[in-house]
């Protein structure tokens, strides 16, 4: 599992990035139990994240965060990376982001798939 701390930080939201191969919704499903053993992510207000499978299919979750479950596998289609899955984390700072939420995805999924390489 890689996970990058403190990617952006805007009007009191803070967020990060995590990710790992998976094969099968239930290594999602094992990647996600991981992911909220620990607290800080257990008690996120969003843990949005998709997957691209190397079959096609694809399975994405907003929890909450409408639409940035898309932004992600928009950029995994993009790269090609197939098989694993990437999660965004948000901590709310208490006001409102509006648009801006997505370029904060997008750039958490960059500095990820750049971590990567």
């Amino acid at each position: 599992m890689l996970q990058l701390e403190n990617v952006v930080s805007d009007r009191g939201s803070r967020y990060a990035v995590s990710g790992g191969a998976v094969g099968s919704a239930a290594d999602v499903a094992a990647f996600l139990k991981q992911l909220k053993r620990g607290k800080r992510y257990a008690k996120a207000t969003h843990n949005t994240w998709a997957v691209l499978y190397s079959g096609g299919a694809q399975a994405k979750n907003d929890d909450g965060e409408s639409g940035a479950g898309m932004v992600i596998l928009r950029m995994l289609e993009r790269e090609g990376l197939t098989d694993h899955i990437v999660v965004v984390t948000r901590w709310y700072g208490g006001k409102h982001l509006g648009g801006d939420r997505f370029r904060h995805v997008q750039t958490c999924v960059r500095a990820y798939l750049d971590a990567l390489d």
